[in-house]
């Protein structure tokens, strides 16, 4: 955090140090960038990471969107615009907050702008995507509602105040769930790593990581107290699935 000398803060464990929740998944015909984080840049750079094939949004808020002009780049590779799966509301902001790239002069005539071809999706219908099948769940973020995404039997729920009871059942079967799991304090928009946990052990995948972690956290005394099966996340760390 910013201003903040605390243990996590200052700590010389490189999983301490953490940006912006984004993944990305690597599908038959190329990869799934999920969320456009502040950090994109750098988080793709440090993965070398060369290619985004397409793009999809849990929600739209700041720390999960705000790297997307970086994706200007992207179209120069795929030789047109980049398909980006979200909700009406994500597109709703994204050409709000992003409103040069869809400007018919100035720099979106000149090419410097994000190219994006939106493609609506809606909880708990499947969509096809780079040779794969992704499904949508809706997840409660505080008074917001947010997406998380299932790949055969890998799920990604970041920003998680509660599973609906309806989404809690296309999220049994895993073999990788990653979790929110803010701080240890009880958050109005955040699981509680005890509600984290909770969850987990009625989920019951083989392994969860939890992600979305606070400098509450520091990586290796946290990690020690976890029962089996759970794992914290950290930046670069990479899954088979």
């Amino acid at each position: 955090m910013i201003g903040c000398d605390c243990a996590v803060c200052s700590s010389v464990d490189p999983r301490n140090a953490r940006t912006r929740p984004s993944v990305l998944l690597e599908l038959k015909e190329g990869n799934l960038l999920v969320d456009t984080t502040p950090e994109m840049r750098i988080q793709l750079v440090r993965s070398k990471i060369k290619r985004v094939h397409s793009i999809a949004y849990t929600h739209h808020h700041a720390d999960h969107l705000f790297g997307l002009d970086d994706a200007r780049l992207f179209p120069r590779w795929l030789g047109g615009p980049v398909p980006v799966y979200c909700e009406q509301g994500v597109e709703d902001c994204i050409r709000r907050v992003f409103h040069y790239a869809f400007s018919e002069s100035g720099s979106a005539a000149a090419g410097f702008v994000p190219k994006l071809e939106f493609h609506r999706i809606a909880p708990g219908v499947p969509f096809e995507t780079l040779g794969e099948t992704v499904l949508p769940i809706r997840l409660d973020h505080g008074p917001f509602s947010v997406l998380g995404f299932r790949v055969g039997d890998l799920a990604y729920c970041t920003d998680v105040s509660r599973i609906p009871a309806a989404s809690r059942a296309l999220l049994e079967g895993l073999d990788v769930l990653v979790l929110d799991a803010l701080r240890l304090e009880p958050h109005p928009n955040h699981f509680s790593l005890a509600e984290a946990l909770e969850a987990i052990a009625e989920l019951k995948p083989r392994q969860a990581y939890l992600t979305h972690l606070s400098h509450g956290f520091d990586h290796g005394p946290t990690e020690a107290t976890l029962p089996a099966g759970v794992a914290l996340g950290y930046d670069g760390l990479a899954l088979e699935f």
